[in-house]
C-alpha cells in the first residue's frame, strides 16, 4: 500500500504556485531568522539557537543561557516564537518542492520517484518535531531545572534536520537530473 499524498487536494497549478510563494516565504523568513538571532552567537554557541537545539543535556544548555543573558535570552524567545511560523512555510516548501520533483522524475521513468510521497511525509513529521523542540526549548528559557526538555530537543533536532537534508537533496538531485535529462532531449532533437 503505498502513501497517498499530502498535497493530493491541490491540482498541479495550485501546487506550483503555493511552492513558489511558499519558498519566497521561506527565504525571507530566514533571513529574518538569521538577523534575529545573529546575538545568539558566541564561544558557548557558536552556531545560535542550533546550538541550543543541540545542547543535549541541562548543563550545556544552562551554559548558553548564561553566556546570552537576559537580552540574549529575549532574542532566544522571540526567534523560537517566529520559528512557529517558519516551520509552516519550510516543511510545506520542501514537501511540495519533493512531490514536484517526483512527478517530474515519475514522467521520466525515474524509480527515484517513489520516494517523493514518503519525504513529503517527513517534512511534515519534521514541522511536528520542530514544534516539539521549541516547546522544549521555550521550558529552559522560561527555567526550567528539568533536563528533560534539553533531552527532548535534541532528541527532536536529530531526526528534524535529517529529514530536511533528505527532502532538500532529494530537490535538488532530482531537480538536476531533470534538468539535465531535458537539455540531453532538446540537444539530441536540435543534432537530429
Amino acid at each position: 500500500m503505498s502513501l497517498p499524498d499530502p498535497f493530493g487536494w491541490l491540482s498541479d497549478a495550485a501546487r506550483n504556485r503555493a511552492l513558489m510563494a511558499l519558498a519566497a516565504l521561506t527565504v525571507v523568513q530566514m533571513i529574518a531568522l538569521d538577523a534575529v538571532g545573529r546575538p545568539l552567537i558566541d564561544a558557548v554557541a557558536p552556531y545560535g539557537i542550533v546550538s541550543f537545539e543541540f545542547a543535549g543535556d541541562l548543563d550545556a544548555a544552562r551554559a548558553m543561557l548564561a553566556s546570552w543573558g537576559e537580552s540574549g535570552r529575549l532574542y532566544a524567545a522571540l526567534v523560537l516564537g517566529l520559528d512557529y511560523l517558519f516551520l509552516v512555510s519550510y516543511a510545506s516548501a520542501i514537501a511540495l518542492g519533493c512531490l514536484v520533483v517526483a512527478r517530474g522524475l515519475a514522467r521520466r521513468g525515474a524509480r527515484a520517484a517513489a520516494a517523493g510521497v514518503p519525504l513529503a511525509w517527513a517534512l511534515l513529521a519534521a514541522a511536528l518535531l520542530d514544534a516539539v523542540e521549541n516547546y522544549a526549548l521555550i521550558q529552559l528559557l522560561l527555567g526550567s531545572d528539568d533536563g528533560f526538555w534539553a533531552r527532548l530537543a535534541y532528541g527532536c533536532a536529530l531526526p528534524k534536520f535529517a529529514f530536511v537534508v533528505a527532502g532538500l537533496a532529494y530537490l535538488l538531485a532530482g531537480a538536476g537530473w531533470i534538468a539535465w535529462r531535458r537539455g540531453r532531449r532538446r540537444s539530441a532533437q536540435l543534432g537530429a
